[in-house]
């Protein structure tokens, strides 16, 4: 006899399952993480390693040319940015001078327009941005020290990646160990449609990343702004974070500009400079890599790096774009829990015909052979 319990009790049980998740996640961050990074990178080298067994490569060759490369990459990225930090943070003495020069000329507008009395610059500079070196050399100290203990943790992840990529088979049987023989092929074209969304999608992901750090590098590389390719790539990272990420990475480098030029057009050009390739990243860039695939709607995607900052710290920010998009994934494979892949995903009003931005985007993509043209009989018939 099947016990039926109140709806109240059914939601009580649901919250106490989702406290018990967040401290089962909290406490076991460290082995957690690296397991979450290395399947996410089994989910993007998968592909590769499967092109490379066709050819007759051994499948432990073929995952070790697939970790060395993706390593390769990694490490030439964080060696380009952390020298690039090192060499701007080097220049803080020199952005320290021009911003006192900054803040006299502005103190001297204000008491010939205004009256208002000019404030020791020295006191300005230290009770507003504090000591800028100092702070600099920290935030690196910092950086160093959680580099070097993160490490301990991360290189677990080759180990971990190259586990899964060698036992995927193995991993494959465990599955069919939960379900009826009637529910294995069922089971196995959900894990593949799953496989092959979260991967094109993270490989959609950075693509567009890439595309907008060359933008964003151009635009600046024109205005003759210094570490340009720095603040290019730093905020087209930050995209990740729908509308408060191009706040964030735009701040930055117009603070600089109006520092070193002391020009508020400037610095104003180059906020207009990320707000137009922001444009682009929306409205043509990302519809065109990712598609309609797996798409997050901003609210979702705000509140999941949110959360994940709460959980998890940096590396939650990191990680939780991704995990929404396979949880999206998953929701949407079974009937229950469509609901909340609906809620998660991009907010559609049916009643409403697409906007005259997105009909154009139709058209380019009718004309590039990526979109199907209607079948009017089909829609007469209907």
């Amino acid at each position: 006899m099947e016990l039926k319990l109140p709806a109240y009790l059914r939601y009580v049980f649901l919250l106490i399952g989702l406290a018990l998740t967040i401290w089962f996640l909290q406490l076991f961050k460290a082995v957690l993480v690296p397991i979450l990074f290395s399947a996410l990178f089994a989910f993007l080298l998968l592909p590769l390693c499967r092109s490379l067994e066709k050819f007759k490569v051994p499948r432990p060759l073929a995952i070790l040319i697939c970790i060395i490369t993706i390593m390769l990459v990694l490490g030439g990225i964080i060696w380009f940015l952390s020298a690039q930090l090192m060499s701007f943070t080097g220049e803080l003495n020199n952005i320290t001078g021009k911003l006192s020069e900054l803040l006299m000329r502005v103190q001297l507008f204000l008491q010939e327009k205004f009256g208002i009395e000019p404030r020791n610059n020295a006191e300005l500079i230290r009770s507003s941005l504090g000591n800028l070196q100092e702070r600099g050399t920290q935030i690196i100290g910092n950086t160093i020290s959680t580099t070097t203990g993160a490490l301990a943790v991360f290189g677990l992840i080759p180990i971990y990646i190259f586990c899964m990529l060698y036992y995927r088979n193995h991993m494959r049987q465990f599955m069919f160990k939960f379900v009826t023989p009637n529910s294995r092929i069922h089971v196995m074209d959900t894990v593949g449609t799953i496989q092959g969304v979260v991967a094109s999608y993270i490989t959609g992901l950075i693509t567009v990343i890439i595309i907008v750090s060359m933008l964003n590098s151009l635009g600046l590389l024109i205005m003759g702004v210094k570490y340009a390719f720095f603040f290019g790539v730093f905020a087209a990272i930050l995209t990740i974070i729908p509308y408060i990420g191009i706040l964030i990475g735009a701040t930055l480098p117009a603070l600089f500009t109006l520092v070193e030029t002391g020009s508020v057009v400037d610095a104003l050009i180059v906020v207009g400079i990320f707000a137009f390739v922001q444009f682009l990243e929306g409205n043509f860039i990302t519809p065109y890599i990712t598609g309609s695939k797996v798409s997050i709607n901003p609210f979702a995607a705000i509140v999941a790096l949110i959360v994940g900052g709460e959980i998890w710290g940096a590396v939650g920010m990191i990680l939780s774009i991704p995990i929404i998009a396979i949880l999206k994934v998953l929701f949407d494979a079974y009937a229950p829990t469509e609901p909340l892949g609906f809620l998660l995903g991009d907010i559609h009003d049916p009643t409403e015909g697409p906007g005259i931005l997105n009909k154009f985007i139709l058209k380019i993509r009718r004309l590039l052979g990526l979109e199907a043209k209607p079948d009017k009989n089909n829609n007469q018939q209907s």
